[in-house]
């Protein structure tokens, strides 16, 4: 009798533990970049691609927000936000480097705060 309440328990446990593991495939994802012009559209949209595990990219120019459809599996936001600052824009949580800002095109320097 010991034995099987202690299979039952294992088993429960083994089920929580493996459900807060758990990534999603298709997670939506969305955060501001900064940008200015269909240039900055490109480089963003391509550098967010160009993360294994992103799916799908769209930044949209006239509130600075880029939607994205990630694998939660094999990438994860931190990680695409430095993709996107090393090429010099501005993300909700990373700062572009100095130098990879004034690397930008002149119409893709944006205000930065």
């Amino acid at each position: 009798m010991k034995n099987i309440i202690v299979v039952i328990l294992l088993t429960f446990a083994g089920f929580t533990v493996q459900a807060q593991v758990a990534k999603n495939k298709n997670a939506k994802v969305e955060f501001h970049v900064s940008g200015n012009c269909e240039m900055c559209k490109k480089r963003i949209e391509k550098t967010a691609l160009s993360v294994s595990g992103v799916k799908s990219a769209d930044w949209h120019m006239d509130c600075g927000t880029l939607y994205l459809i990630v694998n939660e599996q094999k990438t994860n936001v931190p990680t695409i936000q430095k993709a996107i600052a090393k090429v010099g824009h501005d993300t909700g949580e990373v700062k572009a480097l100095k130098e990879d800002y004034d690397s930008l095109h002149t119409c893709c320097q944006y205000e930065r705060k």
